[in-house]
């Protein structure tokens, strides 16, 4: 297996810089998926036991002004690294005003990903900062695991407005929040227990037209397709998001599951947050 990869474009490198923090601040540990035209960053916890998954992709033309990689074999030409979030985050911040960034996977007496970072100095000379991140290389037969999450038909797909975190820490003492929409663009975040309910209104967001399309004939436009989640699995969400998406999308299949689709030029992600049993 080889990876190499170099970044020289300052915006590029503030844009992969701020991908990794989102990471880390979504996930202590995630995978980093490398294939020839893309790089994945993906974290796919057990969904029976609460966790989340997150499929953050990146087109590497987009960001890389050079990118060469040999995967496990020609007919399986990927390599997946599991890797601390924190420590990658960590190296990039040092890359700030950079002249060059390079990614590069070596063995040093254990797998690493190691980042160079190409620093000006004073007297314009130039000086090399590099970090040596331990990575872990998941085998083949784990991969099957650490695939694009299916997206499962919605019940109501809507435009997704980022929610202010004072709404969300308000009713974070009750560790739950029910998320509900229908397709009049209406979506409603609500806290409800024996002493009280809480509901914050947002309206007029707008349905994807597939949404409508694929919607059964006999659903009322204003028929509620509700889902409840952990709150705080959506606090971290918001904290962490440093996309700054064109098109927002929340997808609600009833009872189960949330499906938050972000989509930029260069990167999108995809965030699933399961339904409390």
């Amino acid at each position: 297996m080889k990876f190499r990869a170099k970044l020289v474009d300052a915006a590029c490198l503030n844009n992969f810089t701020r991908v990794s923090n989102m990471i880390a601040k979504l996930a202590k540990t995630c995978t980093l998926r490398i294939s020839p035209d893309k790089l994945n960053f993906v974290l796919s916890d057990k969904v029976a036991n609460g966790g989340v998954s997150l499929w953050c992709e990146l087109e590497q033309e987009n960001f890389f002004s050079e990118f060469q990689m040999e995967g496990v074999s020609a007919e399986n030409n990927e390599i997946y690294l599991e890797l601390a979030s924190e420590n990658l985050s960590r190296a990039l911040k040092t890359a700030q005003n950079s002249r060059a960034l390079k990614i590069k996977l070596t063995n040093k007496h254990l797998p690493c990903l190691t980042v160079s970072i190409e620093l000006l100095s004073v007297l314009s000379s130039s000086r090399i900062v590099t970090h040596d991140i331990p990575v872990k290389v998941i085998p083949r037969k784990l991969w099957k695991d650490l695939q694009e999450p299916t997206v499962p038909d919605a019940d109501v797909s809507g435009a997704w407005r980022p929610v202010t975190h004072h709404i969300l820490n308000d009713c974070k003492i009750l560790n739950l929040q029910i998320i509900e929409a229908n397709l009049n663009g209406e979506l409603n975040l609500k806290i409800e227990t024996e002493l009280v309910c809480v509901t914050t209104h947002f309206k007029d967001l707008g349905n994807p037209p597939l949404a409508s399309e694929n919607a059964s004939q006999d659903r009322n436009s204003e028929q509620m397709a509700e889902v409840r989640v952990d709150i705080r699995k959506l606090l971290q969400f918001l904290a962490g998001q440093q996309v700054n998406p064109t098109k927002a999308t929340c997808n609600i299949v009833k009872n189960k599951i949330v499906h938050i689709d972000l989509l930029d030029e260069d990167v999108s992600l995809q965030y699933f947050i399961p339904a409390l049993s």
